[in-house]
């Protein structure tokens, strides 16, 4: 399928009287994981009212504008919603979009199609369909016993094919048409009279064409009547001879617009790796990607078609491929998927001023450097600091230096680390991602790299993407990458805050009254999530009194995303634990929602802040739920001003798992040391399921235990990557860390043995199911290994033994683990111990707040869901 749209920074454009000419367009990609269930209510709850015959009314109107803002913000962010509105209220009405659909799409998706052509049209757009019938055509030649040929990709065509064709056609066509009717949506058939063309060459291809012309009459007078357009792809010639013409071509001539194919692979494909391939910019890769021995036949056609059609259009312009569910999401998020191709730009990288474009430079920093426009600094003298830089400079951008980024070897801190000291670009390069082509250049050169930006940046959530972790003061945002220890960081921020005048500080951590309404952004919760179980962080606040003392104040730092949610979520119903602050960098200000105890609002607490409510004694425990690495500067600030008895502390992360001061929180095997302990790590939600499997055979073990261990993508974070990709992970497995995960050390360390530990991440949301296997050092039945198991988990009341296999479906969402299989091998001295856990529960909150429980004094299982 293929979607072409036509926009301008304003938003989209009506079809014109210079329809199709070329149109200015922007390439902003939006192409993200469908979720096909919401917008098929929402075209089902659109269609309803309409056949109610409330259309044409004003509250039909503005119920169906509340239906589809309902369902914009379960696909986009708040930031893509509140565009798409403005869009939706300001915009002409007569807008529409080219959509191309394979054969294969209308056999296999013809429903999911249809919904969505139908939600455009909800939304304002006026689609105009044009459809192949490959694989119906190949289906009824074979029948009629006519052997397909093809020529340089080119379906050759003689007078069999295409009478065998255009019945194929009409009947496809009408298909469709009465599939968008059911759906309340009117269309109207073409399929034919709309392109002209002559003979692409007869002699060679036959009744093919290549087209010359499109009568745009012909569907401006279906638009005008508020039915949808539905086109085929064959064309006339002058003389009134019917031609098969390539409906991708086709597309792109109706449209000369930004193109999208939408395809059942949801993009291009490395034959090579199996691996799909993000964005191509022919500029820099159309030679090499031609030669590469998996581009041929239709593929090799496909991207010459599209080098073609770009080389026509503006630069800026863009082809993408997606699948069919993702058309909404193309039109109206920022988010990616699928394959983007452009013309794009060579980039280049320098590392001396006599290479760089000295006109295109100073423009540049001219019209989009705000130190530059703010009279901090000028061009000349930011060029000679340059010149003069100790260890030298490396620049990168493209060709018309719509980006410019700029890397001191060193920041001349001493710490060691490569400084950006650069990255400016126009609006016109954020839109068509050049600034990601940029940016994943100089990674390669720099994987390691510290940037500061001003936290009124309007591009900051670019940089809080593309970094790993990052600390905000008076107004500016340190932000790093690649810094994979501890020292590093506290050296790159104690540089960061040297740097920082005593009056801004001053003015930052001011004013105790109000700190609710005006507190500046702190230590922040980037992290990596390839070394960390857990989620992005949230942060937030307590507006409440603190006054009581027979509960438990609880203070979370990085409310870490799903983990986060379910520690609230068990707190709110907790008898003796309330929260007091909660912090989160995203969203400082707002209401927390599914708290009931008190109004709470968020906030992006300080070390600095932490440390000052930690002496006012409005905090009995904090939980730090923060990245792997980055929560020690708030253990320092709390164990500063600690007198007397100490404060609970339980972190989430890695940090003290190996930290003999520190309680490692895994009351199944270590109860006695929980109650009155004051710092606790919380073991990880694999580390716990794999010692729950292995520790009751600990004496019997024989050799090294294997585990392999299959998570939902909810453990992979929010984040997008390949790992929580529902599209990526659908009818697939993706093992990733094989060796060396941090639970494998985790898990050897606390059992005082080796094992080896294999990570996979499944198409489900929530679970965890680990296949252990364990060599004895005796003969065993499996009836044995089970009284074991059951004897040592008796009196457990978060571990389960069962008799048969758990499934992982039976335990989501359930607090305790279950323990099961039993396979002992026929030899006898190998048994098979299969565990299933909740990664976000007994995984990671469930077990913070029973290890809260045994540290506070409180009911261990108290808050706690038994059933």
């Amino acid at each position: 399928m293929i979607v072409a749209r036509q926009l301008t920074r304003s938003g989209l454009l009506r079809a014109s009287s210079s329809y199709p000419s070329k149109a200015s367009l922007t390439a902003a990609r939006g192409l993200v994981n469908a979720k096909q269930s919401s917008w098929r209510e929402a075209t089902a709850a659109a269609a309803v009212q309409q056949h109610r015959g409330y259309s044409g009314s004003a509250t039909a109107a503005q119920s169906e504008k509340e239906t589809i803002t309902k369902l914009l913000y379960n696909i986009g962010s708040r930031k893509e919603v509140e565009q798409y509105l403005r869009h939706f209220s300001s915009v002409e009405s007569q807008k529409f979009a080219v959509i191309k659909v394979g054969g294969a799409v209308l056999t296999d998706e013809l429903d999911t199609l249809a919904s969505a052509i139908t939600f455009l049209n909800r939304v304002g757009l006026y689609p105009i369909v044009l459809h192949g019938a490959g694989p119906q055509l190949n289906n009824l030649l074979e029948k009629a016993g006519v052997v397909p040929d093809y020529h340089d990709g080119i379906r050759i065509t003689d007078e069999k094919t295409l009478e065998i064709a255009r019945k194929v056609f009409m009947a496809e066509n009408l298909k469709l048409v009465e599939a968008l009717e059911k759906m309340g949506t009117r269309a109207r058939p073409l399929p034919g009279g709309v392109f002209s063309a002559e003979y692409l060459d007869k002699d060679k291809y036959g009744f093919v064409g290549k087209i010359t012309g499109v009568n745009k009459e012909v569907i401006e007078a279906s638009i005008r009547a508020g039915a949808l357009p539905i086109l085929t792809s064959l064309a006339e010639t002058p003389a009134g001879q019917i031609l098969n013409v390539n409906a991708d071509v086709a597309a792109g001539e109706l449209a000369r617009v930004k193109i999208v194919y939408l395809n059942e692979k949801n993009g291009l494909y490395n034959g090579d790796t199996g691996k799909k391939i993000d964005v191509i910019n022919l500029d820099e890769e159309y030679a090499d990607l031609l030669k590469q021995p998996w581009v041929k036949y239709g593929t090799k056609l496909k991207i010459k078609e599209i080098k073609e059609l770009l080389d026509h259009l503006p630069r800026s312009s863009s082809v993408a491929i997606i699948s069919a569910g993702h058309l909404h999401k193309e039109l109206f998020t920022d988010s990616g998927a699928g394959t983007l191709i452009r013309r794009g730009f060579k980039l280049f990288h320098h590392n001396s001023l006599e290479q760089l474009d000295k006109d295109r430079l100073r423009r540049i920093l001219e019209q989009e450097d705000p130190q530059v426009q703010s009279g901090q600094v000028s061009v000349s003298s930011y060029l000679h600091d340059l010149e003069n830089t100790k260890k030298g400079f490396k620049a990168y951008g493209d060709e018309p230096y719509e980006v410019l980024a700029v890397v001191k070897n060193d920041d001349e801190t001493g710490s060691g680390v490569p400084k950006l000291d650069k990255f400016i670009a126009t609006k016109a390069a954020v839109l068509n991602n050049v600034t990601d082509n940029v940016w994943a250049l100089l990674s390669k050169d720099y994987p390691s790299l510290t940037w500061i930006v001003d936290e009124n940046d309007a591009n900051k959530g670019w940089h809080f993407d593309k970094a790993e972790g990052s600390f905000t003061k008076n107004g500016k945002t340190l932000f790093w990458k690649g810094l994979n220890d501890v020292g590093t960081i506290e050296r790159v921020v104690s540089q960061f805050l040297d740097a920082q005048t005593k009056e801004a500080v001053t003015a930052a951590t001011s004013g105790s009254g109000s700190f609710a309404n005006g507190q500046r952004r702190s230590f922040s919760t980037g992290f990596n999530k390839s070394t960390s179980p857990f989620m992005g962080g949230r942060r937030m606040f307590s507006t409440s009194s603190s006054a009581q003392r027979d509960v438990k104040k609880i203070g979370l730092i990085g409310a870490r995303g799903y983990t986060g949610q379910e520690l609230i979520r068990l707190v709110n119903n907790h008898p003796s634990l309330e929260i007091s602050y909660v912090s989160s960098r995203e969203l400082e200000g707002k209401p927390l929602e599914g708290y009931t105890k008190s109004p709470i609002n968020y906030v992006n607490l300080s070390a600095d802040q932490v440390k000052e409510k930690t002496q006012s004694g409005e905090v009995d425990a904090w939980i730090l739920a923060l990245p792997n690495g980055v929560c020690k500067p708030f253990v320092d600030a709390i164990e500063s001003v600690e007198e007397g008895k100490k404060m609970v502390l339980c972190d989430l992360s890695a940090d003290f798992r190996f930290t003999d001061s520190w309680t490692y929180g895994l009351p199944e095997f270590n109860r006695a040391n929980l109650p009155g302990a004051t710092r606790i790590s919380n073991p990880g939600c694999y580390a716990t399921g794999s010692q729950l499997s292995i520790r009751p055979l600990l004496e019997h073990l024989g050799g090294t235990p294997s585990i392999f261990g299959v998570s939902g993508y909810s453990g992979a974070g929010t984040k997008p990557s390949p790992n929580n990709d529902v599209n990526h992970l659908k009818d697939n497995l993706i093992p990733y860390a094989l060796t060396n995960h941090i639970h494998e050390r985790e898990v050897s360390h606390q059992l005082g043995r080796e094992v080896n530990f294999m990570p996979h991440v499944a198409p489900f949301f929530q679970g965890i199911t680990l296949t252990v296997n364990l060599p004895l050092n005796k003969t065993m039945t499996s009836g044995e290994v089970r009284e074991i198991y059951e004897a040592a988990y008796e009196n457990e009341k978060l571990v389960h033994v069962l008799k048969g296999v758990p499934l992982v479906k039976e335990n989501a969402g359930k607090h305790f683990a279950r323990i099961g299989g039993f396979g002992v091998h026929s030899s006898g001295k190998r048994v098979v111990v299969v565990a299933t856990i909740d990664n976000l529960l007994k995984g990671a909150a469930t077990q913070a707040v029973q290890n809260l429980n045994l540290s506070l004094g409180l009911g261990e299982y108290t808050g706690i869901p038994l059933d």
